[in-house]
């Protein structure tokens, strides 16, 4: 039944990128002006997010959000098709070696992503690193399966394109011991800015003028595995042209206060949005389940506090 969706797809994926960008132009005008996909959405979001904007200003990053949306899309259905060689031309990466210098140490690599720029491109970093170095090593990505199978399996087929491996979220803290324990290092994507689950919602902080639940697995995974962290800081420099930057945030981090590599990560995906607005996915509904900021709570020490808090 899905099958004629596949091969329209794959056409598609064969087209030259002014054709592409000719049909996201035509996917822009519907999803925008006929549909209004999640518009109430994205405007509540960017106004709650941006109080400080005037219309015009909110009217623009709106505009610019979904001409970004639709580019997403088909840039996404390219990877179908896209060779390495024009992969490392449309997506560079910088300090790819941390990752090396991860596996080259003997560690496992937490690695922060966010829904921010065209995310499944970042999958092809391991066109940026030794691989033929560490063939015995792992990267991949926590993913969560969707429930139609077919959705599941085109899905998975462009986020492993890169030699990448992709793990459910589900078993992802079993596989890493498991890996370990053969000798094997991961350098593992999260992407961690989505709303935690009811049980996962202790760590809340100030983010984009909401209190904010963020995810604390990636920290807690990496703390019991003595693992790095980077996070991948994306830009788009211009249509289907990405660079993203591997920042640093820790050699181990078992060796960090408790709840500060989730701070750091936020404060540096806070600071990324603000810059430059329209590249974050502002359909998605990430405040719709209000939390509130504990007693003591101060965005000024907010790293002290929750060391302190969980010590305690």
């Amino acid at each position: 039944m899905y099958a004629p969706i596949g091969w329209v797809l794959h056409l598609l994926a064969l087209m030259p990128w002014r054709v592409l960008y000719l049909h996201a132009d035509v996917l822009y005008f519907f999803v925008y002006h006929l549909i209004g996909y999640r518009k109430k959405v994205v405007r509540r979001n960017l106004a709650e997010c941006f109080p400080e904007k005037s219309h015009s200003e909110l009217k623009a990053i709106e505009k610019e959000f979904y001409r970004h949306f639709t580019d997403y899309f088909v840039e996404t259905i390219k990877m179908l098709h896209i060779s390495d060689e024009e992969m490392r031309k449309h997506m560079v990466f910088h300090n790819a070696h941390i990752i090396d210098e991860a596996f080259d140490n003997g560690q496992s690599i937490v690695l922060y992503a966010a829904h921010y720029g065209n995310w499944e491109w970042v999958t092809s970093v391991t066109l940026w690193f030794d691989s033929k170095r560490h063939k015995d090593d792992v990267q991949g990505q926590v993913y969560q399966p969707l429930e139609n199978e077919w959705f599941d399996n085109f899905f998975l087929k462009l986020r492993q394109r890169f030699n990448t491996v992709c793990i459910s979220k589900n078993s992802i803290l079993r596989e890493m011991i498991s890996r370990e324990r053969e000798g094997c290092h991961l350098g593992i994507g999260f992407i961690a800015d989505q709303h935690p689950l009811p049980n996962d919602q202790d760590h809340v902080l100030d983010f984009l003028h909401h209190p904010t639940a963020i995810l604390t697995g990636p920290e807690a995974i990496g703390r019991k595995l003595h693992c790095r962290a980077a996070y991948f800081d994306m830009r788009k420099l211009k249509r289907g042209h990405y660079e993203c930057t591997l920042v640093p945030l820790s050699d181990d981090i078992a060796t960090e206060p408790r709840g500060s590599i989730t701070t750091r990560y936020a404060r540096l995906l806070e600071q990324r949005i603000k810059e430059e607005p329209a590249y974050w996915l502002w359909t998605h509904k990430r405040w719709k389940r209000p939390v509130t900021f504990p007693e003591g709570y101060n965005k000024d020490n907010e790293i002290e506090f929750y060391s302190l808090k969980t010590n305690n």
